[in-house]
């Protein structure tokens, strides 16, 4: 009993410390509201006021920016973390700064824990596999296999359809 008791006094805790954490970071102005927030594996678009000339990305391998036409951005959640991009424009003048945070979607994500071991669902509305960082290697790649395998076929298929054929 006293085990558990301890364990809801750590859990309550860092829930404490997360919420007090929070508010420090608002209080040293380093708000959330200014960052831009950007689901893992999902896509977002920016709309600068005039073309960008440059793109300087802090961490490519958290986030990807590509560039569509000049002025509109896609910003893809490549990894969890945080990171920055600067906007330049011709004269090398900051169009857009700002900290990109790449978080997972909670609403729609499942993890499953057995054995120390994570998986993680895609529970849209029912729950498919899918791969996160973190997850247990032998799942990752049992669910990557299959991914691929998917790919390979959906293409084969599209080139049969391409030349005329049909199976």
């Amino acid at each position: 009993m006293t085990t558990l008791r301890a364990r809801r006094r750590l859990c309550l805790s860092a829930i404490v410390l997360t919420a007090v954490s929070a508010l420090a970071m608002t209080a040293n102005g380093n708000e959330r509201g200014d960052d831009m927030v950007v689901t893992y594996d999902q896509s977002q678009i920016v709309r600068l006021p005039r073309p960008a000339r440059e793109i300087i990305i802090g961490n490519p391998t958290i986030a990807d920016i590509s560039v569509q036409g000049g002025n509109l951005l896609v910003v893809t959640g490549k990894t969890f973390g945080i990171t920055n991009f600067i906007a330049l424009d011709a004269d090398r003048k900051v169009i857009k700064e700002t900290r990109i945070v790449v978080q997972r979607d909670e609403a729609r994500v499942v993890n499953l824990h057995k054995a120390g071991k994570r998986q993680s669902y895609n529970c849209t509305p029912q729950c498919n596999p899918m791969i996160t960082v973190g997850d247990d290697s032998a799942y990752f790649g049992a669910v990557q296999k299959d991914s691929q395998a998917k790919i390979k076929f959906s293409e084969g298929g599209a080139e049969s359809s391409q030349n005329g054929n049909s199976r």
